[in-house]
Order: C-alpha cells, then structure tokens, then sequence
C-alpha cells in the first residue's frame, strides 16, 4: 500500500480509538460510580456497561491488528498470528451485535404495552432475565467466532504488475461455507431482531402519540418511548453502515488504496465511537453528565484566559 494511505490510515484509527475509548470509558466510570454509590444497576445500564466494556477492548485489537498489518505484513500474515487477531476481532464484533440484540429487547420490554400472559412475565422479570442473555450473548458469540481458527485457507491470487509480469501472494481467507453460517447466526439474525424491536417500539410510539400530561406536553412515558427509538434506530443505522464495510472488505469489493476501500475503513473505525456517543445521549443522566463535563472544560479554559489576560494588565500597569 503507498505510504500516505498507511500514514493517514493509522492517523484516522489512532484518532477514532482515543474518541472511542474515552467515550465508553465514560459510560462504564458514570456507572460504576453509581454502583459504588450504592445505587443499583438497571438492566439498561448493566447493558450498556457491557457494550461499552466490549468496545473498548474492540477498539484495542483493532488497533494492533491494523498497525500490525500495515507495519509488518509477513508477521501478520503468519498462521498464528493471523488466526489469532481473526478469533479476537470476531468474539467482540459478534458479541456486540447480541449486545444491541440485548438493549433492543429491553426498551422493548419497557415501552410496548403487552396483553400476552408470557410476554407480560417476561416484562416483569426483565432484570433477572438481561443478565442471562448478556451471557448468553457472550457464549453465541463465542461458538461461532472461535472455530474461525479451523476455518482458514490459504489462497493465491495472481497480481499484475505490470503488463510482461505477474506476482503471486498468499493470503489467508476465511472458508466461505463457515463464513456464511457465522454471517447468518451472529450478523443477519441479530440485525432482524434489533429492527423487529425497532419497529414495535415506534408502533408504539405511534400509537400513543397523544400521551400527554395536565400542561399538555409529553408525558415522561411518550419522551421515554421518543428516546428509545431515536437510540435504537440510530444503532439499527450504524449496525447496518457496519455490516455492509465489513461484507464488502471480505469479498475484496475494492482493491486496497482505492476510495471505497477507503470509506469501508473509515465506518469501521469509526463504528465503536459513533454507537458510544448515540448511548451516551440515549440516556438522559450519561449526556449531562457529558455536558457538564464539557462546560467545566469550557470554563476551566475560560478562566485560565481570563487570569493570563489579568495578569497581563497588571504587569503592564507595573511599568
């Protein structure tokens, strides 16, 4: 690859990592501060602890596996090391599209009004049943990601270099009849599950859009409901964006360097920051907590200015 796609490549992940980091770190500290505080954690905010625990170790392996890949390419491309940065990358990627799964099927549970006996159990019992399906999540991820490692084949394009010769690579290639049964378990299903849930969620909304208090404004259960379908189908709109990139970097739709190529890298890079930044204004206590973050930035700014410019004066009145 030329030298200036590798350099802006890695600026581009360097910067979307240190974005995603610190954005869910701050979902995980808000938490377990509250935690510690002795307040105890919702199953939505158990829910997004884990999503946000799993994009921060996400944001991690991706970061060595694509310094690696581009720094020293023989290393990475070596069986061991290949087949382990796949297994670490599929666990985390599989893991949060259950996870979303997991969050979709809560605001659900909440929101939409249910007349169904099992369902109306199932609602009830929300809090003991998230915690078995966050598991549950992890494990379905873990059976489809790990036998990646007895999936790989090696292959053998032939390239062009110029129009009297060719050259011949080897690269590692995940076997298609695994990668489609993978796809449809832990990529397909889960996207059809969270805009299943997404649709009821704004049939509901829909259905009760006169839910309105004495002042005539929306009632707090309306603005929840609002709020769960905005962060949901934003998330149904990342997933989507998401899984396209990485379907399109399997088949090798662009050649690497080229636009598409490109703008496949920047979704994914940017994939784990963007879903922390939606959570994080999804929930009405981590935005203020992140604006009250940002105004003491603000402030602090302002009045090192404000004393740097006094004691400007002072200096100046002095002489």
């Amino acid at each position: 690859m030329p030298p200036v796609f590798i350099l802006v490549s890695m600026t581009i992940l360097g910067a979307s990592t240190i974005m995603g980091v610190f954005t869910n770190s701050l979902i995980i500290t808000v938490n377990i501060f509250d935690k510690v505080m002795g307040k105890a954690l919702s199953p939505s905010d158990l829910i997004l602890v884990t999503m946000g625990a799993n994009n921060v170790l996400f944001q991690f392996i991706m970061l060595a596996n694509d310094f690696l890949s581009f720094l020293n390419s023989d290393l990475y491309f070596s069986d061991e090391i290949y087949t382990l940065f796949t297994i670490m990358l599929n666990l985390p990627i599989y893991s949060n599209f259950w996870f979303t799964v997991c969050l979709s099927v809560n605001y659900c549970l909440q929101i939409v009004i249910f007349t169904n006996p099992l369902f109306i159990r199932i609602k009830f019992a929300v809090s003991q049943i998230i915690p078995h399906l966050l598991l549950a999540s992890f494990l379905l991820a873990m059976a489809t990601g790990v036998p990646a490692a007895w999936n790989l084949y090696k292959d053998t394009p032939t390239l062009n270099i110029s129009s009297n010769e060719t050259e011949e690579i080897i690269v590692s290639k995940l076997n298609v009849y695994y990668f489609l049964t993978c796809n449809l378990v832990s990529c397909s299903l889960p996207l059809i599950l969270v805009a299943v849930a997404n649709g009821m969620i704004i049939k509901s909304l829909v259905t009760n859009i006169s839910d309105k208090n004495v002042n005539g404004e929306l009632s707090a259960r309306a603005q929840g409901r609002i709020r769960a379908a905005r962060t949901i189908s934003c998330l149904l709109l990342l997933y989507i964006f998401f899984y396209i990139a990485e379907i399109l970097m399997f088949i090798d739709a662009f050649p690497p360097s080229s636009p598409g190529f490109c703008v496949c890298l920047i979704i994914i890079y940017s994939y784990s920051p963007s879903q922390s930044i939606v959570l994080i204004f999804g929930s009405p206590r981590l935005k203020q907590v992140s604006l009250d973050l940002l105004n003491s930035v603000h402030f602090s700014k302002k009045r090192k200015t404000e004393k740097s410019n006094v004691m400007f004066i002072k200096l100046k009145l002095q002489k």
